[in-house]
């Protein structure tokens, strides 16, 4: 049992350096390019969000018209 939770312990340490290991070599992005990419998801966040407002509101009137029908 203990020789099971060193080999364990061994496993994730060795995982925790080889995650370090790799986030050294990842190319992270300047902060030009990050608010270019943080305007860029504001803008599409906001435009799917009038869409489904306005999907919304278009269903919700029909909606409305069948029932006031019945």
């Amino acid at each position: 049992m203990v020789e099971r939770l060193k080999e364990m312990l061994a496993r994730f340490v060795s995982y925790l350096k080889e995650t370090a290991q790799e986030l050294k070599r990842v190319s992270w992005p300047g902060i030009a390019e990050l608010k270019e990419s943080t305007i860029v998801v504001m803008v599409t966040v906001l435009v799917i969000t009038v869409i489904l407002f306005a999907v919304d509101k278009v269903l919700d009137l029909g909606i409305k018209q069948l029932i006031a029908l019945a």
